[in-house]
């Protein structure tokens, strides 16, 4: 079952064209007439443009190969991109090619994903929910968001509450925040504990934004709130400055969305740095990885929550992988995504209250709408 091509397409759900809400799919044909579909969405601004003309460039490596072999593929695009570097764009085309011949083996096997990685622990993939507060501003609006999420059935929510440091969530600049910045996010987690009970999770994305007092300093004033964990407290390309947070703060830390493969992992692992692993499916080496990264955390007893903020192959793919993974936690779900991820499917994804339900339909149990993929590329993208 030899590859023949790969097809991407860099896709605007909303159909405005726009590169910054571009979601990249790859599409892997073999020679048997069974297809598979990826994804290697990626951010900011133009990133799945980015990432999409390099899976471009990179498909002659794997066009020949056995679609089978899936190893072979992921350790043939590992090396030969090993001069960008072992993370970040290469293991995101990596991912969109692998999660795509997962995809093709389950449909030629007549299983699904799951199946194929050693069957079910669970039935469903718990979730919590990001995405919530759109448009919220003040600690009343965001009380009002969290309890009506809750209402509708979800158990742990996140959110970044410290409002000022949004608009540098890619541009680390002096890692501080205001004391108005600073009284704003506390307030907002505040309303929302005493809105929503204190069973009900409160998860907190600090996006790497801050640097070590800082850090510490608002871990310390959230303690008092119960949360979940406090993600990415520093960038994170300095382990030294998330182990002197971690020394300093008592409160659970998870890292791992800007983590790529195992070998950035290991270190967090060996050196107990963090409390929860975050790897994204799309991101750090495809389903492939994400299975090789869980299964190293096990051996730490450190639970893992795949990070899932793009595409609707994303938290497919991630769920299909963790319903099979023993220290498994709870997978991302960005709920003001959900339109736009039924607009590219053949099928609704089936969310119930905070659960993912998977079917039995071969590979990842989805399709996407070819036609309308190609009739909503990116400015400045051919779609087939």
């Amino acid at each position: 079952m030899k590859i023949i091509d790969l097809e991407v397409y860099v896709v605007d759900p909303t159909g405005e064209g726009v590169a910054e809400r571009g979601w990249t799919f790859v599409h892997v044909r073999t020679d048997e007439g069974v297809d598979g579909w990826g994804e290697a969405s990626n951010y900011p601004g133009n990133g799945s443009l980015i990432v999409g003309e390099a899976i471009r460039r990179l498909a002659p490596f794997v066009v020949g190969l056995d679609a089978a072999d899936i190893n072979r593929v992921w350790h043939t695009l590992f090396r030969k991109a090993a001069y960008l570097g072992p993370r970040g764009l290469p293991t995101a085309v990596i991912s969109g090619i692998d999660i795509a011949l997962w995809d093709i083996k389950g449909k030629a096997l007549g299983r699904p994903i799951y199946d194929l990685l050693g069957g079910k622990l669970r039935d469903t993939v718990p979730l919590y929910a990001n995405g919530w507060f759109d448009g919220c501003a003040t600690p009343d609006e965001y009380a009002a968001a969290a309890k009506q999420t809750v209402a509708a059935g979800h158990t742990a929510l996140k959110c970044d509450p410290f409002l000022e440091m949004l608009p540098f969530h890619t541009a680390y600049l002096n890692g501080q925040i205001s004391a108005a910045g600073e009284e704003l996010g506390v307030g907002i987690i505040a309303a929302m504990r005493e809105a929503v009970g204190p069973s009900i999770e409160i998860l907190i994305d600090a996006h790497g934004h801050y640097n070590v007092p800082t850090a510490v300093r608002l871990a310390k004033r959230l303690e008092p709130y119960r949360i979940g964990w406090f993600e990415e407290p520093t960038p994170p390309e300095s382990l030294a400055a998330l182990r002197s947070v971690r020394e300093q703060v008592g409160v659970p830390i998870c890292v791992g969305e800007r983590l790529y493969t195992r070998w950035d992992f290991l270190p967090i692992l060996e050196q107990r740095l963090a409390d929860y692993i975050m790897p994204d499916v799309v991101w750090t080496g495809g389903i492939s990885e994400l299975v090789r990264i869980a299964s190293l955390a096990e051996a730490y007893h450190v639970p893992i929550s795949p990070h899932n903020a793009m595409g609707p192959l994303q938290i497919v793919a991630g769920g299909q992988a963790m319903l099979t993974i023993p220290n498994f936690y709870r997978l991302e779900h960005s709920l003001h995504r959900i339109p736009s991820y039924q607009r590219c499917l053949d099928r609704p994804i089936e969310l119930v209250g905070d659960a993912l339900h998977l079917s039995e339909r071969p590979g990842l149990g989805v399709e996407l709408d070819l036609d309308f993929l190609r009739a909503n590329p990116v400015l400045g993208w051919s779609n087939g």
